[in-house]
């Protein structure tokens, strides 16, 4: 268990950032420093996102830290500004203290209009467009993604956003970052990109989905399908080996299992794979492993960079921080950073959503559309909205 650091229970803690997994989680108060640095690097000890971190970690021991913590977001694209912040004070509780800081789910706003970029159509001609690119490229998989916009008549509650999301995925990673333009980034990721703890690591990526039945006996034959469909093995595969080819050579032991076993949300089926492994070197960060690590076939592509500029080409927005990186990193280097997935971004009156699905040759672009509307589910519903 990594270490617990609680400030004194009489604390009166103004709400700031919150990010909940393994049975606690971690909140933040204030901000001592924002760091916007890019990640692109943040692998490089001495240089970029990693000494603008160590630089900050410094100050705030000056400051009467012991143990600073950076909490925040890193985008999608590694070249954009980050979005980390060293807080003024934080505390790690146990799970269930959560209600005192989401607060009580209040009524949802009457719902003004909403649109999804690219729309159906648009977004069944980008997944055709990916799979004629396949057959006259290196490119095997390319992920695609949507956005649903939402305009309410006032603003969302956002304590009530992550309660409806606990109460779907109390196992997931659960996060509210505060941003710097006064929206939040909110979601619970079903996905675990890299946590460090001393020497150890841990990884469980995602990639393969079927959606949830309401019927057991067709949730089940969904689940089923999901463990025997080539295309979806497949696409698992391209993901565990790109994460076992950056990660061996770093540690002394990597644990790989031979076949994906089966992860469930209230929303959809997953295909998983839980990596272990043991650092060569534990001096090594839990922010150095994921820049290492950052963007995954699972969230980009193979060959990624290939990937990378097919969806800057066929996608009709920046994504930001949807699929980027979510989580915390100590001065010690322990760690965890989830996939920003299964979430959306709260600016007063508007919620923008987001889901993404992973495209191959064996693709199909009405399967693809049902996907990304079936993982937008977990956000609808945390609004209250049907589907």
């Amino acid at each position: 268990m990594l270490e617990s650091l609680a400030l004194k229970q009489n604390l009166n803690f103004e709400f700031g950032a919150l990010f909940a997994s393994n049975g606690r989680e971690l909140l933040s108060s204030g901000i001592h420093e924002w760091i916007s640095v890019p990640a692109r690097g943040g692998q490089d000890r001495g240089q970029g996102l990693h000494a603008a971190v160590e630089a900050a970690f410094e100050r705030a021991r000056r400051a009467g830290q012991a143990n600073p913590i950076l909490v925040g977001a890193i985008p999608f694209d590694v070249r954009e500004p980050s979005c980390l912040y060293v807080p003024a004070a934080y505390e790690w509780r146990e799970q269930a203290a959560v209600a005192e800081v989401v607060g009580e789910p209040s009524g949802v706003p009457d719902l003004l209009d909403q649109r999804s970029l690219p729309d159906e159509d648009g977004f069944k001609k980008a997944v055709e467009h990916a799979i004629v690119n396949f057959r006259h490229s290196d490119v095997r998989k390319a992920v695609l993604s949507v956005i649903r916009e939402l305009r309410f008549a006032e603003s969302m509650d956002v304590g009530r956003l992550l309660a409806g999301l606990r109460a779907q995925n109390s196992q997931g990673y659960l996060f509210r970052i505060p941003l710097p333009d006064e929206g939040e980034l909110v979601g619970v990721s079903p996905e675990l990109l890299i946590r460090k703890e001393g020497g150890r690591i841990v990884s469980n990526p995602l990639a393969g989905s079927a959606k949830r039945q309401p019927d057991p006996r067709a949730d089940r034959a969904a689940a089923e399908q999901l463990e025997r469909s080539q295309k979806d093995q497949y696409e698992h595969r391209l993901v565990i080996e790109n994460i076992r080819s950056i990660l061996a050579p770093l540690c002394a032991r990597l644990d790989v299992p031979a076949a994906p076993s089966l992860m469930s949300t209230a929303a959809m089926w997953h295909l998983s794979t839980r990596i272990e492994g043991a650092l060569q070197d534990p001096a090594m960060t839990a922010l150095q492993l994921a820049c290492i690590i950052h963007p995954t076939p699972a969230v980009c592509g193979f060959p990624t960079e290939s990937a990378h500029k097919l969806i800057r080409y066929v996608e009709p927005f920046e994504r930001g921080l949807f699929t980027g990186l979510v989580g915390w990193c100590d001065a010690q280097g322990n760690g965890e950073w989830a996939i920003t997935i299964r979430c959306g971004i709260a600016r007063h009156d508007t919620l923008r959503l987001f889901a993404g699905a992973g495209i191959v040759e064996a693709s199909n672009p009405a399967s693809e559309w049902e996907e990304v509307q079936a993982k937008l589910g977990t956000m609808l519903s945390a609004c209250g909205l049907a589907a």
